[in-house]
């Protein structure tokens, strides 16, 4: 990625991360990983601290190699489903107002979920789903490939040095600065590792996307890591 001025009237994109970056899913996705490893009487503390790290096939590998990870993964989709259904979800403070002010067709979501676990939980928080929602469905490879967010800026015809991807992990954040775009870390309270902007909030991080977006800003902000 360079720093060059795109053209006058480029378009640009916002390509969003969805747990830990719109909506606070911690305590679920804790008590989901908690409830599963106490069906295999696992130790839940463990389960959910290899659970971070890695995808579930890979939690399932390191964690109950003894198991069927088919089964593991139908139970872990069954408790993931109900969740959606009955857990309590809250999204960042500014969420709703910044995908409200962004123009449609210029956004989108980039998750490790499935969908229609995003517009669940979309729907119980009262975010407004974008046309494209970039899932685990619909990527053999999964962050950190950059994969999910070539993907994404494939769909909505955009060129990923005209992307600004929104993550709070970093896996996300490899993912992004994999595919060439420009990445900004939120709702940390240190930066992630080769982010170009960080925000220890959602909310502080509203102005300068809605910035980026509008075509405000002349170029991606390269070099050194700067706090809002």
């Amino acid at each position: 990625m360079n720093g060059e001025p795109r053209p006058s009237g480029a378009t640009r994109y916002v390509l969003f991360d969805v747990d830990g970056t719109l909506i606070d899913a911690v305590d679920n996705q804790r008590q989901v990983w908690r409830t599963w490893a106490a069906r295999y009487g696992l130790d839940p503390d463990e389960v959910y601290r290899v659970a971070l790290r890695t995808r579930p096939w890979e939690t399932f590998a390191q964690v109950a190699p003894d198991q069927d990870p088919q089964a593991c993964l139908a139970a872990l989709h069954e408790l993931e489903d109900e969740d959606v259904r009955t857990g309590v979800y809250t999204a960042f403070d500014g969420a709703a107002e910044l995908l409200q002010a962004l123009r449609p067709g210029a956004w989108a979501l980039v998750t490790s979920n499935y969908e229609h676990r995003v517009r669940g939980r979309f729907a119980r928080t009262g975010l407004p789903v974008p046309e494209i929602v970039v899932d685990a469905a619909a990527v053999a490879e999964g962050k950190p490939s950059p994969v999910p967010y070539l993907r994404a800026a494939a769909r909505l015809g955009a060129r990923p040095e005209d992307c600004l991807v929104i993550e709070d992990a970093p896996s996300g954040v490899t993912s992004g600065l994999r595919a060439g775009m420009t990445v900004w870390g939120v709702n940390t309270p240190t930066a992630v590792d080769g982010v170009h902007r960080h925000f220890g909030t959602l909310r502080e991080a509203a102005g300068a996307v809605l910035a980026f977006a509008s075509g405000a800003l002349p170029h991606p902000l390269e070099g050194a890591v700067t706090g809002e």
